[in-house]
């Protein structure tokens, strides 16, 4: 029994196959029935749509869309009660004036009593209904009523009396009645409904509106001048403000802002016209009185009204009306250029109040005002100071022409001197003083020393013109301005220090000697101040200039002809050439080479009157432009050199009369052929054309060209030896560009030597033989077209393999 069980055992574990291929196998097995089984259902999917009937999908029919209004009902009601106002208000004004005559006294009372009665209550009992825009309306018209009631009393009790008197009684009264009955109708009670306040808008902005009239009315019905009008002006606006200030309702506050800005504008122009006007102290004192007032109130308005900006810009008016009105004062008794210093004191006075005590945005609009008079006392002084700077230079049309009496005369050659400028040197110099000892700010403090070194730096400039120095002694200022400067290290010094240099410059072109030595101490001060580091680049370029000017004057002064002057001013290019080899900074160096480059130019211009000169100065330029292409960083400069040397044999042969091309295309093509060289020998790789076509070129075509134009016989001889040589030279090298350029050059001069041989060959030929000849010349063609398809190969091949 055991044996058997053992036996049983061993057999149930012994597996075939082994279980790893039988594991496989289920897998696969498992895997082909998922596979099957998806199948499967995806066809029964599919079969239960086939059999399932078609229903058709809902359709929801949605109404159209209304139309959108295209004005809300507000909008509406609030468009027809405007015109149904307007409308009543036409009729009743009709009514009035065209209607009135056909009535008696008792009539028109009552009718215009009883409409403006009716008119004015009924917005009480609309506002208990809540009806607001209705009553609106109604009151609107009943206001205007008002109006209308007045007129009408006027014109039936009072017919002959003053109208500008009545005009302000009615203007009082409507006034305070419009007034009274806004408030009333803001005490009734409203609806339980209603959420907001039942109180009419209309009648207290308009009761406002009508109050800028009485005061100025009545000063105007008790015989005020001018004076008392503006006064009562300014009143009104300082009324306005206080209103705007103590008043919480919107619409009467913005009534009363539009009111302070527009009377008070217009009395402060009247003011200001007034104080400009002023013939004597009394009347001047009135306008003082005037601008105070107006101050005042611009002061009450910086020291009251909320918002930093808001009291800024007002604190500036403010002050500007101090200085106009203490001005206003000084300016009677003072010349009108005096006037301007009056002014410019007054607003620098307010600087001493931007120290004290008052609010911020008051200090800083104090300050704002008094930058601001500054800034116009400093434009009043531009006319002086851009005759001063510009005008000297209509010296350059008459040099030599003769000293000036004096500096003023100098600066206005061609235009006048500005009137009332006598005090602008001392408007200058003191808003530079303010500014070098006002201004604290860190932020600000080096602009404004800046801005006051350019306000000195003016001042200087236009003193020897204002006072009418002598034109030597204004020469000697600007010269010891453009030393001061240089002495400086700022920037501005030294920019401020280049621009006195050119109006001096010009200011010297007046006598021969001034020029001269002009000329020379700004060469040197100008080198030295580049040598120093000041704005090196441009300090050393207005050096060059400079000494190029020298030079043409010291020629022009010897009485040379120009091309002789051309020499002496090829020494500021040999300067800059050297200077370039010693200068650091690559900004300096360049801008001193562009400077002798300059100046070469003006010396090539300067002789090209005579052809012997002119080529010197090519051929000595040309040796400077190679001295320059020595160094490493200047080797593209070469080929200038080259070019001026090139320029200089040519107009040395046009000077010896020389009319053969190959005189002038020679001197191009040997250098052309030794750079080359030198080329292939560094670069074995560069192509012949590259290296010896432009100079083979420059020769073989000019001489070609001279050749067909029936030269004698020893040019196309040369000519033709010169290219065999040439091409016998292209192919001992293997080289295309000698090869091709020289065997077309001698076909060509070949083909022009037989050129008459052929014609008379031609000639004698019966007419036949061309065609014949032409068609021998296919025939052969034909016959051995693969040959010559082989033998076009092997030369292509061949030129191909040439460098």
């Amino acid at each position: 029994m055991s044996y058997g069980g053992h036996a049983t055992t061993l057999r149930d574990m012994t597996h075939i196959p082994p279980p790893a291929v039988e594991l496989r196998i289920l897998d696969a097995e498992l895997h082909q029935l998922d596979a099957r089984r998806a199948q499967l259902l995806h066809r029964r999917a599919w079969l239960l749509t086939v059999l399932q009937p078609a229903r058709p999908a809902p359709v929801t029919l949605s109404p159209a869309a209304p139309p959108r209004p295209e004005a809300s009902a507000p909008s509406v009601q609030n468009v027809l009660l405007l015109l149904g106002a307007a409308l009543l208000t036409l009729a009743a004004i009709a009514f009035t004036l065209v209607s009135w005559g056909s009535m008696g006294i008792a009539g028109r009372a009552l009718v215009l009593g009883a409409v403006t009665l009716a008119t004015l209550g009924a917005p009480v009992a609309l506002l208990r209904r809540g009806l607001r825009s209705t009553a609106e309306s109604l009151a609107g018209l009943g206001l205007v009523l008002t109006v209308l009631d007045a007129y009408a009393l006027h014109e039936v009790a009072f017919p002959d009396g003053d109208g500008t008197t009545f005009a302000a009684a009615a203007a009082t009264l409507l006034a305070a009645l419009w007034a009274a009955y806004g408030i009333g109708t803001a005490a009734l009670p409203g609806p339980a409904s209603a959420q907001d306040s039942p109180a009419l808008r209309l009648p207290l902005p308009a009761a406002l509106v009508l109050a800028q009239l009485p005061l100025i009315l009545w000063v105007i019905a008790a015989g005020g001048g001018l004076r008392t009008s503006t006064a009562a002006v300014l009143v009104t606006a300082v009324i306005d403000m206080l209103v705007a200030l103590r008043v919480s309702l919107k619409s009467v506050r913005f009534v009363a802002v539009g009111g302070a800005f527009g009377m008070g504008g217009w009395g402060v122009l009247a003011a200001g016209l007034i104080s400009l006007s002023a013939a004597g102290p009394g009347a001047a004192a009135q306008a003082t009185a005037l601008l105070i007032l107006a101050a005042a109130g611009a002061f009450g308005a910086a020291w009251l009204v909320p918002g930093p900006g808001l009291r800024t810009g007002t604190a500036v008016t403010g002050g500007l009306l101090v200085v106009a009105a203490l001005g206003g004062v000084l300016r009677v008794p003072l010349p009108y250029e005096w006037a301007v210093l009056g002014y410019l004191a007054c607003g620098i006075g307010l600087l001493a109040l931007v120290r004290g005590a008052l609010p911020e945005p008051v200090r800083r609009g104090l300050g704002q005002a008094s930058a601001a008079v500054q800034g116009i006392a400093l434009l009043l002084t531009l006319p002086a100071v851009v005759t001063t700077l510009f005008g000297p230079a209509a010296w350059v049309s008459h040099i030599w022409s003769g000293a000036p009496d004096d500096a003023r005369a100098a600066a206005t050659m061609d235009i006048p001197w500005p009137t009332h400028e006598t005090t602008a040197p001392l408007v200058l110099i003191a808003v530079a003083t303010v500014l070098a000892l006002a201004v604290r700010s860190t932020a600000w403090r080096q602009r404004a020393l800046a801005a006051a070194l350019t306000l000195a730096w003016m001042t200087a400039m236009i003193t020897p013109t204002t006072l009418q120095l002598p034109y030597t002694i204004g020469l000697l200022v600007d010269g010891l301005i453009v030393v001061a400067l240089l002495s400086l290290t700022h920037r501005i010094a030294t920019a401020l220090a280049l621009g006195t240099s050119l109006v001096l410059a010009t200011l010297s072109l007046a006598s021969e000697p001034a020029t001269l030595a002009v000329l020379a101490s700004l060469t040197a001060l100008l080198a030295g101040a580049a040598w120093r580091g000041r704005l090196a680049p441009v300090s050393a370029g207005f050096s060059l200039g400079y000494a190029t000017a020298l030079a043409c004057a010291a020629g022009a002064a010897l009485d040379w002809q120009p091309q002789h002057v051309a020499l002496l001013v090829l020494a500021v290019p040999v300067t800059a050439a050297l200077l370039a080899t010693r200068l650091a900074d690559p900004v300096t160096t360049l801008v001193v080479e562009l400077s002798g480059a300059v100046a070469g130019l003006l010396a090539i211009g300067l002789a090209g009157a005579e052809l012997p000169i002119l080529a010197l100065v090519l051929a000595l330029c040309g040796v400077i432009t190679a001295g320059t292409a020595l160094r490493p960083e200047r080797r593209t400069v070469g080929y200038a050199a080259a070019v001026l040397f090139v320029l200089a044999t040519w107009v040395r042969l046009s000077a010896w009369d020389v009319g053969s091309p190959e005189a002038y295309t020679l001197a191009v093509t040997v250098p052309a052929l030794l750079v080359g060289a030198l080329r292939r020998r560094r670069d074995p790789s560069a192509s012949s054309w590259t290296a010896y076509g432009p100079g083979l070129a420059a020769t073989l075509a000019p001489s070609l060209l001279a050749a067909w134009a029936d030269s004698p016989w020893t040019r196309p001889l040369l000519l033709g030896t010169a290219a065999l040589a040439v091409t016998l030279i292209g192919a001992r090298h293997r080289l295309q560009a000698p090869l091709l350029l020289g065997g077309a050059t001698l076909v060509l001069d070949t083909l022009h030597e037989l050129a008459p041989y052929l014609a008379q060959v031609v000639g004698a030929l019966p007419r036949w033989a061309p065609p014949a000849l032409a068609g021998v010349l296919l025939l052969a063609l034909g016959a051995t077209y693969e040959q010559r398809i082989r033998d076009a190969r092997r030369v292509r091949e061949v030129l191909g393999k040439m460098n």
